[in-house]
């Protein structure tokens, strides 16, 4: 573990380092695109049709921000629509939802989607609980098709394209979800992760190739800190957890894991791109300060119990999810760090969202210091 540690840690620096000297930081972007999964989502899911998932169509999903439903997986806002913000430009549409002008960006997230096509969840016996067959390189047909309307020429969509922002992601936590909720051992998810990296890292150099020159990629939050995966994967065995966090080591460690070869990618992919800016998004360091010092961001609750579910000790249900007969919701979703077992609250998201645009959570910045 320390290896991977240190491994990763040369990786942003070489990262940091080849940036600063080959490409300057351009803060104006006038249109962004994102791609992803539930974190970023503002409705796509929802207007897909996902008859099985209505319930983030329905109260009290959007009770903080919108005061009602809006395909988000949250109380409110997520990190997007606060990245869309801090550039002055408006909540990014969902692509499915939305029959207007895309110049200013499109959102092609879905909940549920994965970085792998369906095909891969269909051989490994994960056909029965994968939610959509919009996985990133859908997301990335989409993006494909809306690109003539954008721009037409070379140097309109060079121009046009030099001052957009793309965000890959989250992508790819849920193809380690459906493969550990059916009940693979970690040793054979862990055997996925390259072809998960593989195929980030590959939709993110399409859109290079497509004319992307800024772009976010995110990695994958600590899931051993998730109420979700604390409840299904709960032991007797005190020594699975840290004694500080009380999270799950062997599930943080996996994701570290996915994050450190995610990060060599990415600098490999900017030596072969130099005119180009891929900044690593570090979501596991942007929600691991929640665990530690939780009343520092106002959650009183803590960061390990949901604010809208079932029974339990972390107030998560698998049988009765958020938004269906049975489950209650917090008064004040802003004292807690997790929304629905999986998702965070409006009030997380802000905080990591701060932590990506003015803290330490971007590999280049995000934005000039």
């Amino acid at each position: 573990m320390a290896f991977s540690s240190l491994s990763t840690l040369i990786s942003l620096i070489i990262l940091a380092d080849h940036f600063k000297h080959c490409y300057p930081i351009h803060q104006n972007y006038t249109a962004i695109f994102s791609f992803g999964d539930s974190l970023t989502d503002t409705g796509n899911l929802l207007a897909s049709d996902a008859l099985s998932f209505s319930y983030i169509g329905r109260y009290p999903y959007g009770m903080t921000y919108f005061k009602q439903p809006t395909g988000r997986s949250s109380d409110g806002r997520l990190i997007i629509d606060f990245i869309a913000e801090e550039f002055g430009l408006p909540m990014l549409p969902p692509y499915l939802a939305h029959d207007g002008n895309f110049s200013q960006g499109a959102n092609f997230a879905v909940g549920g989607a994965t970085a792998l096509d369906s095909s891969f969840f269909h051989k490994i016996g994960a056909k029965h609980i994968h939610w959509t067959n919009h996985s990133l390189s859908a997301q990335l047909a989409w993006f494909d098709q809306l690109k003539p309307s954008l721009c037409n020429f070379i140097k309109e969509c060079d121009d046009y394209f030099n001052k957009a922002l793309f965000l890959v992601g989250e992508i790819g936590g849920n193809d380690y979800n459906y493969a550990f909720f059916m009940g693979k051992p970690l040793d054979e998810v862990q055997s996925f992760v390259p072809k998960v990296v593989g195929a980030i890292v590959g939709a993110t150099e399409k859109l290079i190739n497509n004319g992307a020159m800024h772009l976010v990629v995110p990695g994958n939050l600590p899931v051993g800190c998730s109420p979700a995966y604390l409840t299904l994967f709960a032991s007797l065995n005190k020594t699975e957890y840290d004694s500080e966090t009380r999270c799950l080591k062997k599930l943080n460690a996996f994701a570290m894991y996915h994050n450190s070869l995610l990060q060599n990618e990415l600098v490999r992919l900017q030596k072969k791109y130099p005119q180009t800016r891929i900044i690593y998004a570090d979501y596991y360091g942007a929600v691991i300060p929640f665990v530690h010092s939780p009343k520092h961001f106002g959650f009183t609750h803590g960061a390990l119990t949901t604010c809208c579910g079932g029974d339990g000790p972390y107030n998560f249900n698998p049988s009765v999810w958020c938004g269906h007969q049975g489950t209650t919701v917090c008064g004040n979703p802003s004292s807690y760090a997790n929304w629905d077992g999986i998702h965070l609250t409006e009030a997380a998201y802000h905080a990591m969202a701060v932590s990506l645009l003015h803290g330490p959570s971007t590999t280049p910045p995000l934005l000039r210091n």
